[in-house]
């Protein structure tokens, strides 16, 4: 072999070219073992604490989900020209919208609320919250929202998840799979129900095409959110440690050529965290730690509304205890679907959820919790200005109301507009994937930013849209 060193050739033999070549092939396959370890460490580990892309004001989101569709112009968005054009056809200028139930031709219906400002700035709230409304100054309240569903099943969907169909992950996961956890003792992701299942099921809170270690967790409801945290009788902590560890090992014999398996990897994982959670859970979820004035600020003395008090104060715990998403739902199984009835559908709901949310409200800010924590309430869409079965109001997605509260927000302000009947959003429209972008922005995560590798694409959870809620910034 020649080689020219300077101005000269040097002859090397042919053993020496292979030993040198040799030492290089070693340095590759070393960086390519180094890479494979790097790499088996992120999937040993992918609940460990990740870096925001920038400096977030929330450290954990609280998402009050009100299960079926509360109407937005009886309760946050007052629309006077609805009490005079009560009982008449809606005006052809509007459009004739296709809703759930087929084409709207039914006449215009007045919201019989009582409305007042309430609060330094003067934000209008009707009669059926007058617990949250002592709270306006704390809130922003989003009119001008929209979404692309009409039935209950895609517009669940689409509000925790980004889309009508199911099988992408839900807000919950993107953020566990984006930050980590912030804790080793608890799941980081919590979902909690208060009458029927939800909707769609557990693809709400599933972790899609992301490893199955980021869906989120669902406690039962009740005196006993977390089953089997205690041992069997006779069974020491040591004797469970020595039978997770041995059927961790082999878990992972059988899992050295199914690296892509990652549902075994999170049961792996389930079994360590109920382990951890044997400790801590039983604390955490132990509401009789609380004192009497705590548990009559949420309405749990209320036998109405114990249930959805519960659960709003189990929130407070939890991001306490560094839970980064908890998802509470108030009328699961589409208890606030009103098609026939709005009068006594939304006055039950309305009394469920005021007193409780009001407290959670009160609770946070005075334990200092509200200024990192963003809190968002809505359901997947708003009603009808025009009545459906004649006392009733049907699915409206083309323009509702959320609100948020905490993380640092511009509150105490009304955002976008609906039209004079509340039909659609036609000032500063803010679509779900808008509202998706906001939160994560708010938790230090850049949606554009955020993806994840699936069948050849970068998938990100507000797929191709998402802008910021600017009028939420200071």
């Amino acid at each position: 072999m020649l080689h020219k060193l300077g101005h000269h050739w040097n002859v090397r033999s042919r053993r020496e070219f292979f030993t040198q070549a040799g030492s290089g092939l070693a340095a590759l396959a070393l960086g390519a073992l180094a890479a494979e370890e790097a790499k088996g460490a992120g999937k040993a580990d992918p609940m460990a604490s990740k870096p925001p892309h920038h400096e977030p004001r929330a450290k954990s989101v609280i998402w009050l989900f009100m299960e079926g569709g509360p109407s937005h112009i009886d309760l946050f968005d007052p629309k006077p020209a609805l009490d005079k054009l009560h009982g008449k056809p809606m005006p052809e200028s509007f459009g004739r919208p296709i809703t759930a139930m087929g084409t709207a031709n039914n006449t215009l219906m007045a919201a019989p609320r009582k409305w007042k400002q309430y609060g330094k700035s003067g934000l209008w709230v009707s009669d059926w919250y007058p617990h949250i409304a002592e709270h306006v100054d704390d809130l922003a309240v989003i009119r001008s929202c929209q979404a692309d569903g009409l039935n209950h099943v895609g517009s669940v969907c689409q509000m925790n998840t980004g889309d009508i169909l199911a099988g992408r992950p839900s807000m919950g996961a993107w953020v566990t799979y984006g930050l980590g956890a912030a804790n080793r003792n608890l799941p980081t992701f919590v979902v909690l129900l208060d009458d029927k299942e939800v909707i769609g099921g557990p693809k709400n809170w599933s972790s899609g095409f992301l490893p199955a270690t980021f869906q989120g967790t669902q406690f039962r409801t009740g005196d006993t959110p977390i089953l089997h945290l205690k041992n069997p009788k006779g069974v020491s902590r040591e004797q469970q440690r020595s039978k997770l560890d041995f059927l961790k090992e082999l878990n992972e014999r059988w899992a050295v050529d199914k690296q892509d398996d990652s549902d075994l990897d999170a049961r792996v994982r389930s079994y360590e965290l109920a382990y951890q959670m044997q400790a801590t859970g039983p604390e955490a979820v132990d509401l009789t730690k609380e004192s009497e004035a705590t548990r009559k600020l949420y309405g749990m003395d209320d036998p109405d509304l114990e249930s959805f008090g519960r659960n709003c104060l189990m929130a407070r715990r939890l991001v306490e205890r560094g839970v980064r998403f908890v998802e509470l739902y108030c009328g699961s199984g589409s208890g606030w679907d009103a098609h026939n009835n709005i009068e006594g559908n939304h006055s039950k709901w309305c009394r469920v959820s005021d007193k409780p949310i009001a407290g959670l409200l009160a609770d946070l800010k005075a334990r200092g919790l509200l200024k990192d924590t963003l809190v968002v309430w809505g359901g997947e869409f708003g009603r009808t200005p025009f009545n459906e079965k004649g006392d009733g109001r049907d699915h409206n997605p083309w323009g509702f109301t959320i609100f948020m509260a905490g993380a640092g927000i511009k509150t105490g302000q009304t955002v976008g507009t609906t039209d004079e009947i509340g039909l659609r959003a036609v000032e500063a429209p803010y679509h779900v994937h808008d509202i998706h972008a906001t939160i994560l922005h708010l938790l230090g995560l850049n949606h554009t930013r955020l993806t994840h590798l699936h069948n050849g694409r970068a998938e990100r959870p507000t797929i191709n849209g998402g802008k910021l809620i600017k009028e939420l910034f200071v």
